[in-house]
């Protein structure tokens, strides 16, 4: 897992909850707590990015969102030739 500007805003979010969580259950309990969704998150994430690199292939249209097949786009690409 690389770490990525985005998982500071992971972090800070992971932080208030456990702050949050230390209320109601002791400290260690909330840092396993959180240690335990940043992981789950970061699991997650990355499945899911997968899926959709495996799904799109070679990329998506700009102007209609569909599949490029060929270096091309076939909703796009028939109607300018």
């Amino acid at each position: 897992m690389k770490f990525e500007r985005r998982d500071i805003v992971l972090i800070a979010g992971l932080i208030l909850v456990m702050l949050g969580l230390i209320q109601y259950l002791g400290p260690a309990y909330s840092a396993i707590i959180v240690i335990l969704l940043y992981f789950g998150i970061k699991v997650y994430v990355g499945k899911k990015r997968q899926l959709i690199q495996k799904d799109v292939g070679e990329g998506i249209c700009m102007e209609c969102g569909s599949k490029i097949i060929h270096k091309k786009c076939p909703n796009c690409d028939e109607f300018k030739e």
